[in-house]
């Protein structure tokens, strides 16, 4: 029988590597090039237990019950190892027996199963310690499977997903050719599979739960743009109403983005109400626009007449502003044409009148030096009518204020800057003398100075009453209410002196 090929231990470092990536190392994946240890069946096994047949090692071989059935020499391209016999070979002496292995002197494996010991497989031309060791390790990868299966569960994985590769593990871990603890790693998958359930329960309640809010949230959104929708679109500043159409749109982007997948059903009736309502205010703010280009035009027409009205006012000088302020009361009543013909029409409306207001800028230049003299006589004449205003008896202050109205007339008009000015003046005078007439006439007006008479009898001779109820009154609230009538009343008849 030709030897086997020994694995090294580079060949059971990539194994791990492998088994620790996901894949648990079979004997053609632990060591390329070489042939696997044929896994032997114990020979007592019991009559419930199927013999264990398993390619685990690249230095493995099956070996025929009588020991004397040549095994096949690998391929130097591909290796292959033979076929797993009905029967395998007994278990012989033991050489090392450690923890839950045993080896005996040719390399036979054996892990022990309750209260008896199967076979997981042969690695001859190994030390006892080697072959031990090496299906030692193919146990430390299981469970490590198994330990990274517990930390998903920790990390909150996918419920489903760790139960799917918990079933597959087990099945993996039951006919294993491994030397190691099994029940407890079998017993830590079944606990695992057993919180499961309920992790997977939790896990539907919150995604649920997450659902629920993400509806609510879109819908939200789906009801804020419906009542933008629902709104007086015919008076809507159409500006700050798309960005907030804007920033909606942005609110479902990014719900759809990171929140949760809704259901279908669901998704597209908030998504067809969103749309309804956007497609309602652009439809709006569309019409809206048209409407006002085509009051644009018209505007723009008439504006357009305006400006060339007040063009042809140019020729007529200062006598064309009347007419020009007429067309410009027309052109604040004609509306907007936009901002931007509105701005370069009135350019034109305002040239044509700083036409006209420039000839009348030059007639009161020439008119300001005509009526300088006429300035300075108006400011002596002030001078003297000055002192009026201290007068108090009327006939004088009105025979003066004539004299100076006299002479103020022929002297004429002054410059239009100045006007005001000296205005302002003579008709302090002139309101001064008109007050001084006013009260002259409340003071002599008869019926006013009998109504006058009357009142100031009839409040004494209450006055003489009350002093004479208030000098026999006894009670002392009397005498108090009494002597308020009397201050009253005598109030009342100095107001009434006064006027008379």
């Amino acid at each position: 029988m030709p030897d086997p090929i020994q694995p090294t231990d580079a060949d059971a470092e990539q194994q791990a590597a492998e088994t620790v990536a996901g894949e648990p190392a079979t004997g053609e994946d632990a060591a390329p090039g070489a042939a696997a240890p044929a896994a032997e069946p114990d020979t007592p096994a019991p009559a419930d237990e199927a013999p264990a047949a398993e390619q685990d090692a690249p230095a493995e071989q099956d070996a025929p019950a009588d020991q004397d059935a040549p095994a096949e020499q690998d391929a130097p391209a591909e290796p292959e190892a033979p076929a797993a016999e009905p029967q395998g070979p007994a278990m012989g002496e033991p050489v090392i027996e450690r923890g839950f292995g045993r080896v005996d002197a040719d390399g036979t494996v054996a892990v022990r199963d309750g209260d008896a010991w199967r076979v997981v497989g042969q690695f001859p031309d190994a030390t006892p310690e080697e072959a031990l060791a090496y299906f030692e390790r193919k146990h430390t990868e299981l469970e490590g499977q198994v330990r990274l299966l517990e930390q998903r569960i920790r990390g909150g994985a996918n419920a489903k997903d760790v139960a799917k590769a918990a079933s597959h593990l087990h099945e993996t871990v039951q006919g294993s050719s491994a030397v190691g603890d099994i029940p407890a790693l079998l017993a830590r998958l079944d606990a695992l599979r057993g919180t499961l359930g309920e992790l997977e329960a939790q896990q539907q309640a919150a995604s649920k739960a997450d659902l629920e809010h993400a509806i609510a949230e879109r819908t939200q959104v789906v009801e804020s743009i419906e009542r933008l929708a629902a709104g007086d679109l015919g008076d809507v500043q159409w500006k700050q109403m798309m960005q907030k159409v804007d920033v909606l749109f942005a609110d479902w982007q990014r719900l759809q983005k990171d929140g949760p997948r809704l259901p279908k059903g669901q998704a597209d009736a908030l998504w067809k109400r969103f749309r309804d309502a956007r497609s309602t205010l652009e439809t709006a703010r569309r019409k809206f626009f048209a409407e006002l280009d085509a009051s644009h035009k018209d505007v723009r027409a008439r504006k357009q007449a305006l400006v060339e009205q007040a063009q042809a006012l140019a020729p007529k000088g200062v006598d064309g502003i009347p007419a020009y302020r007429a067309l410009l009361d027309q052109w604040k009543a004609a509306g907007r044409a936009g901002r931007k013909i509105d701005d370069a029409l009135w350019a034109q409306f305002k040239e044509a009148g700083d036409v006209l207001f420039a000839a009348k800028a030059e007639q009161a230049a020439v008119d300001n030096e005509e009526y300088a003299a006429n300035l300075v006589a108006k400011r002596a004449l002030l001078e003297e009518a000055a002192p009026i205003l201290e007068l108090q008896d009327r006939a004088a202050a009105r025979d003066a204020l004539l004299s100076i109205q006299r002479r103020w007339d022929e002297i004429g008009r002054v410059p239009r800057e100045s006007l005001r000015e000296v205005e302002d003046r003579m008709r302090a005078i002139e309101t001064h003398v008109r007050e001084l007439d006013e009260q002259h006439w409340k003071r002599s007006d008869p019926e006013r100075k009998a109504r006058s008479e009357g009142l100031a009898g009839q409040l004494e001779e209450a006055i003489e009453a009350l002093e004479a109820e208030l000098a026999d009154a006894k009670d002392a609230k009397r005498k108090a209410e009494i002597e308020a009538e009397l201050a009253t009343k005598r109030s009342w008849l100095e107001v009434v002196a006064a006027a008379g």
